[in-house]
C-alpha cells in the first residue's frame, strides 16, 4: 500500500534526513513543510493518507494541527515525531486519536514500522516511550485482547460511555457491551464497570 505522505519539521536537517530516507525506501512523499501553518495548509490541500509532524513547530504545533483536523473531520492520519517524553503530551495525543508518536532519536529505525502499522489502521507509539512513561507493567492477559477490545478499553479510561464509544468506532452500544464482557472475561476481572474502569486507567498507556 503506497499511502500518500506529507512531512513537516522546522529543523531543515531533520526534515531533509527524514524525507530522503522515505523517498529512498520508495514511500510516496508528496510534499513537505517547515512550519505548522504550512503543514496544516498542505493537509487541507492534498488530503494525504498520513501526515508525519514535528510536535513543536512555529505557528502551529503538531498537536494543534491534530485538533484542527479532528474539528474539520479531516481523515489524514497524524503521526507525531518528537524528543518529548511527556505524559501529558502523550495523553493529549491519545485523546485526539493520533495514530503515531515516534521519538526522534529512533525515528529512522521506527518510522517504517510506524507507517506499516498506521496503514493497517493500528496506532503506533514508540516502545521506548511506553517503557519510559509506564509506572507498572500490565498483566500478560492484556495481550489476549484484540485491537478492537484495546480501543474500547482506552475509551473507557477516558470515561466515555458505551454510546459515545459506539459513535466513535461506528458500532452499536450493544457491540460495545459485548466487547466489555469479553474484556472482563479475558482479564479475569470482577464483572462490574468499576473494575473495568480502574484497570483501564491504570494501564491506559499500554492500550494503543
Amino acid at each position: 500500500m503506497n499511502s500518500s505522505i506529507i512531512i513537516a519539521d522546522d529543523h531543515p536537517l531533520v526534515l531533509k534526513g527524514l524525507k530522503d530516507f522515505l523517498l529512498e525506501k520508495k514511500y510516496n512523499v508528496i510534499d513537505s513543510a517547515v512550519d505548522g501553518k504550512e503543514a496544516y495548509n498542505l493537509i487541507i490541500k492534498h488530503k494525504p493518507d498520513i501526515a508525519i509532524l514535528d510536535i513543536k513547530m512555529p505557528f502551529k504545533t503538531g498537536i494543534e494541527i491534530a485538533e484542527e483536523c479532528n474539528v474539520k473531520n479531516v481523515k489524514t492520519k497524524i503521526v507525531l515525531i518528537t524528543f518529548e517524553k511527556d505524559i501529558n503530551l502523550y495523553k493529549k495525543a491519545k485523546e485526539l486519536n493520533v495514530f503515531g508518536y515516534v521519538l526522534k532519536e529512533f525515528a529512522l529505525t521506527e518510522i517504517e514500522n510506524c507507517i506499516s502499522s498506521v496503514q493497517n489502521n493500528t496506532p503506533y507509539f514508540s516502545p521506548e516511550l511506553i517503557d519510559y512513561l509506564a509506572p507498572n507493567k500490565p498483566p500478560e492477559s492484556i495481550n489476549d485482547l484484540t485491537n478492537a477490545e484495546k480501543r474500547v478499553l482506552s475509551f473507557i479510561a477516558q470515561n466515555k460511555t458505551a454510546k459515545e464509544i459506539g459513535d466513535i468506532l461506528s458500532i452499536s452500544s450493544r457491540t460495545v457491551e459485548k466487547h466489555k464482557s469479553h474484556i472482563i472475561r479475558k482479564l479475569n476481572l470482577e464483572p462490574k464497570h468499576s473494575s473495568l474502569s480502574l484497570f483501564a486507567k491504570e494501564y491506559e498507556i499500554y492500550l494503543i
